[in-house]
C-alpha cells in the first residue's frame, strides 16, 4: 500500500514547472502577457548591447494575422549570439550568465527569453525562429522546447549572409492568448517608459496598424559598465557559505572569506577568530553547518565598512531631465539622484526620483480626465503591473502631496519617475514587477520625493504670485480704459495723450514685467512670516531624513 503511494513519483524539469505556473513569469491576462514577451526581448537586447559597448538600436514589430494570432518581431544591433549558445539562451530554462553574478543587471533569472519560446509554443504550437549575426558567423534558427528535458530542440538551421558590418539579434514568435492594446500596460506605454529610463538607447515601435513610432536617443554616450562585487558579510547567510566551502579553492577558511566577501581583510580575519570556537586555518571543505553558523552569528556582532557602491550605474539627473523633456515637455520638470546606501545589511541600492507637471505628463483618459501617473523602474526597466504591493507605489502614495502645492493629485497632469537600481533588487516574484516593501527602500525614495515635491512647491508658489500679479496689473488697467476717455473730455485733451500716462502710473505703481523671480521688476516678494514658514518647512524635513531611524538597519551609517 505505501509503494502504491509512489508509483507515479517521477523527477519535474524546471521547464515542466514553470509551462504549469507560467503566470509566475508575467504571462496571466492577455495584455500584460504580450507585454511581457516585448519586455523580456527589450531587456535582453539592452544588457547585450551595453555589456558589448554599443549604443542599443532596438526595433518591435507587432502583426496580427488574424483575430487570434500575434505576431512579435525583436531586431537589436548588439553583437549577437554564437550559434553553440543559441540553444541555451532561447530553449533551456534557468540558462544564463547573470544569476550567478552580484551585478547591477536588469534581468538576473535566466528564464526570460527562453520563457517567450516556451509561451509562444504551448499557445500555438510554432517554433520561433531566431536570426544570430556575429562577426565570425551568421544563422537562421527555428527551435523549440522539450518541455520533459528543458532544452532545446532544433528543427531547422541555416547559414546566412548577412550585410556586410551588420550584427545582431532578431527575433520572431506568433502567440494566441495576448491582446494588443494601446493601453496603459501595452507594448507601447512598456516601450515609452524604457526610452524614458535608457536615453541611450534609440526604439522603434511598429503597431499592427503600420504606425511607425520613434523615440530617439537624447544621450550619445553609454553608461558606464557595472562592476561584479562580491557579498558583503553583512548580506550573507549560512548556507552562503557552506557553498563557499564546498566550491572554494583556498586552503583556509580565513583565506576564502577574504577571497569570496568584500570588506573582509585580514584584520577582519583575526577579528572574527576571537569569536567562533574553531580554526580559521581550517580546510574550508572541512566546515559544517555548526561552523558556518558560528561565522554568521559572528558577522553581525562585528563591524565593516559599508558595500562598496561604486558597482552602481544610475541614469544620472541630465540624462533622465533630457529624456521626460523630450517625451513629456513640461512646464515643469525636476529630478534628484540620492546617494547610495544599503538594505538588508549588505545590498547596495540607490534612488532616483523626478516629477513632471503641465505638457504630456499625465494620463489623459478616454473621458477626457487628466490623470497623475507612476513610472516605476529598476534597473532602467519599466515595471507596469503589480503595482498594489509595490515598494515604490507605496513610498509614492505615503507622501503628503497637498502641503507641496499638489493637492488633489490624482486628477493634475503629474508624472512622477522613480528609479530603483541595486546589485540585487528584491522583487516579490520571477515575473519581477514588483519590489519588496523594504523600509530602507521605502524611506529612501519617499526622501526623495519629498525633495522635488519642495521644488515644484516653490515653482508653484512663484507661479501663483505671477498670477495675483497679471490680474491685479490688468485689473488697473481696465479701469484706465475707461478713466482716460472721461478725463480727456474734462480736460479737453486728446485721449492718446491721457491713456499713457494713466498706463504709465499703473506699471510704476504695480509693475509690467510678468516673467521675472519674486522681488525683481516690479514683481513682489512673498510675505515675509509666510517665506519663513516654508524655510522652516523645509529644514524640518531636511533633518527628518538625516534623523536615524530607531530599529532599522542597514544604512552607511551601520558601519562607521
Amino acid at each position: 500500500m505505501a509503494e502504491g503511494l509512489f508509483k507515479d513519483l517521477r523527477e519535474h524539469s524546471i521547464a515542466e514547472f514553470f509551462r504549469k505556473n507560467s503566470q509566475m513569469l508575467g504571462y496571466n491576462g492577455k495584455i500584460k502577457s504580450l507585454t511581457t514577451v516585448v519586455h523580456e526581448a527589450v531587456t535582453n537586447s539592452l544588457d547585450a548591447c551595453e555589456e558589448s559597448g554599443i549604443l542599443p538600436s532596438i526595433t518591435v514589430e507587432l502583426k496580427q494575422p488574424d483575430d487570434e494570432m500575434v505576431f512579435v518581431r525583436s531586431k537589436d544591433n548588439g553583437p549577437g549570439i554564437p550559434k553553440k549558445h543559441i540553444s541555451d539562451v532561447f530553449g533551456k530554462m534557468l540558462a544564463g550568465t547573470k544569476f550567478h553574478r552580484n551585478i547591477q543587471l536588469r534581468g538576473q533569472q535566466g528564464i526570460g527569453i527562453a520563457g517567450v519560446t516556451m509561451f509562444s509554443q504551448m499557445t500555438t504550437g510554432k517554433p520561433v525562429e531566431i536570426i544570430t549575426v556575429t562577426k565570425e558567423e551568421a544563422w537562421d534558427i527555428e527551435l523549440t522546447i522539450d518541455i520533459r528535458k528543458n532544452k532545446a530542440d532544433i528543427l531547422t538551421q541555416q547559414e546566412i549572409k548577412p550585410k556586410p558590418e551588420e550584427t545582431g539579434v532578431e527575433y520572431l514568435a506568433n502567440f494566441k492568448e495576448v491582446q494588443f492594446s494601446n493601453a496603459d500596460q501595452s507594448p507601447y506605454e512598456y516601450l515609452r517608459r524604457t526610452a524614458l529610463a535608457n536615453p541611450h538607447a534609440e526604439i522603434t515601435y511598429i503597431d499592427p496598424s503600420g504606425a511607425r513610432i520613434n523615440f530617439p536617443r537624447t544621450a550619445q554616450e553609454l553608461p558606464e559598465r557595472p562592476i561584479e562585487v562580491p557579498p558583503h558579510p553583512k548580506g550573507v547567510i549560512v548556507d552562503d557559505i557552506l557553498l563557499m566551502a564546498k566550491s572554494s579553492t583556498n586552503h583556509t577558511v580565513k583565506g576564502m572569506l577574504q577571497t569570496e566577501l568584500s570588506r573582509f581583510s585580514a584584520a577582519k580575519g583575526e577579528e572574527l577568530q576571537k569569536h567562533v570556537e574553531f580554526d580559521l586555518g581550517m580546510a574550508p571543505k572541512k566546515v559544517s553547518w555548526t561552523e558556518a553558523e558560528q561565522i554568521v552569528k559572528a558577522f553581525k556582532k562585528m563591524s565593516f565598512l559599508a558595500p562598496a557602491t561604486d558597482c552602481l550605474r544610475p541614469i544620472g539627473e541630465k540624462n533622465i531631465e533630457a529624456a521626460m523633456q523630450s517625451i513629456l515637455a513640461p512646464e515643469f520638470l525636476s529630478v534628484i539622484e540620492r546617494r547610495p546606501t544599503v538594505y538588508g545589511g549588505g545590498y547596495a541600492f540607490q534612488v532616483e526620483v523626478g516629477i513632471a507637471y503641465g505638457g504630456h505628463a499625465g494620463r489623459k483618459l478616454a473621458s477626457g480626465e487628466q490623470r497623475w501617473e507612476i513610472m516605476r523602474f529598476a534597473n532602467r526597466a519599466p515595471l507596469l503591473f503589480d503595482a498594489g504591493g509595490c515598494a515604490l507605489m507605496k513610498a509614492a502614495q505615503d507622501v503628503e502631496w497637498n502641503r507641496y502645492g499638489l493637492k488633489g493629485i490624482d486628477n493634475l497632469p503629474v508624472t512622477i519617475f522613480i528609479n530603483l537600481i541595486s546589485t540585487h533588487i528584491p522583487y516579490t516574484g520571477a515575473g519581477k514587477q514588483s519590489v519588496s516593501d523594504i523600509n530602507e527602500i521605502v524611506e529612501e525614495i519617499r526622501f526623495a520625493l519629498m525633495d522635488v515635491g519642495r521644488k515644484f512647491n516653490r515653482f508653484h508658489s512663484h507661479k501663483r504670485l505671477l498670477q495675483e500679479h497679471s490680474a491685479r496689473r490688468n485689473t488697473f488697467l481696465k479701469y484706465v480704459t475707461e478713466i482716460a476717455p472721461v478725463m480727456a473730455d474734462m480736460l479737453n485733451r486728446d485721449k492718446k495723450d491721457i491713456e499713457p500716462k494713466w498706463v504709465k502710473l499703473v506699471e510704476d505703481h504695480v509693475g509690467e514685467t510678468i516673467d521675472a523671480e519674486p522681488g525683481e521688476e516690479g514683481i513682489p516678494e512673498e510675505p515675509e512670516g509666510k517665506k519663513g514658514a516654508l524655510e522652516a518647512e523645509d529644514e524640518i524635513e531636511e533633518l527628518e531624513e538625516e534623523k536615524p531611524k530607531k530599529g532599522k538597519k542597514g544604512g552607511l551609517s551601520d558601519y562607521m
